[in-house]
């Protein structure tokens, strides 16, 4: 694969982030980054952080964070209120989702104008001093500077006075954000992995890093399931054993270059267990149909 082919691969929609019959909305918004950070903000808010808002939803709601598909976001945001997609939502009325959900629809905007873009799965070194929280966000090609940008879309004001984050969303430090294979190495060169792990849970340690670079492998194969959407060897905890096939998949999810991703796809070729399976998508596909249709 070269340079321009991975380009060219990422600036098109995967199953996931396609966003058909909402083409024109978003062919007249501005195209710039912070202004597509602005649109995913105004139809989306987290599940977790609702009270930031002062906002109460009902329980029948939350469902809608197992919404897979970018175009059904789209479609349960028009539901909930019939103004133009690119027009700011009251928090009450916007999608219910995860992390997982701003970085996609982010990357699926992105891949619509044409631009680069992938979502990927990591840890947050900002929103707790010491933890390294699981995360997503978005990546997109910077043209101008000839590299990937790391988007944080969730981070609003309201939740950057709420966390006191104290750097640019827009271009997250590679040391403060680490993607799936860059926490897996750190931890097998000494970091503790005690430190990374998903907030308000018990979910903590190594296991934890193991899934999202699994996650976060997907997510550059253009499947960008849902964080508890683990799959193959990600749901086999002794895989983490197999140590030389672990480092290397997390090498490839720290480089993400065109070799890499060649690599990657020779390596799922080789071995089924690194694969996302067909059913899965299927089953993501057909649940969010059933969602935005009850």
């Amino acid at each position: 694969m070269t340079d321009e082919a991975l380009l060219a691969y990422y600036a098109t929609p995967g199953v996931l982030t396609y966003v058909r019959g909402f083409e024109a909305q978003l062919g007249d918004m501005a195209d710039d980054v912070a202004s597509v950070v602005r649109v995913v903000q105004g139809l989306l808010i987290h599940e977790g952080l609702t009270g930031v808002y002062g906002v109460t939803l009902p329980t029948e709601r939350i469902v809608e964070k197992q919404i897979v598909g970018a175009r059904a976001l789209l479609a349960q945001a028009a539901r909930l209120d019939s103004r133009p997609i690119t027009e700011a939502r009251a928090p009450e009325r916007r999608v219910v989702g995860v992390c997982r959900h701003f970085a996609t629809l982010f990357v699926a905007i992105m891949r619509s104008k044409g631009v680069p873009a992938r979502a990927r799965c990591g840890f947050a070194g900002y929103f707790a001093a010491g933890k390294h929280l699981d995360h997503w966000v978005g990546e997109y090609w910077h043209a101008a500077e000839r590299r990937w940008v790391l988007v944080d879309a969730q981070i609003d004001e309201a939740q950057r006075g709420f966390f006191r984050i104290d750097l640019d969303t827009l271009d997250v430090p590679r040391d403060r954000f680490l993607v799936g294979g860059d926490a897996w190495r750190a931890c097998r060169a000494g970091a503790d992995p005690m430190s990374f792990g998903v907030a308000g849970t018990p979910m903590w340690g190594l296991v934890e890093v193991y899934g999202d670079l699994f996650q976060d492998l997907a997510a550059l194969q253009k499947i960008e399931l849902l964080p508890w959407g683990w799959y193959g060897l990600a749901t086999d905890e002794s895989g983490m054993q197999e140590h030389a096939l672990i480092d290397r998949l997390a090498e490839l999810s720290s480089r993400a270059d065109a070799g890499a991703i060649a690599a990657l796809r020779r390596a799922i070729a080789d071995d089924p267990r690194l694969g996302v399976p067909d059913e899965t998508v299927a089953a993501a596909l057909a649940a969010d149909q059933a969602t935005t249709t009850a």
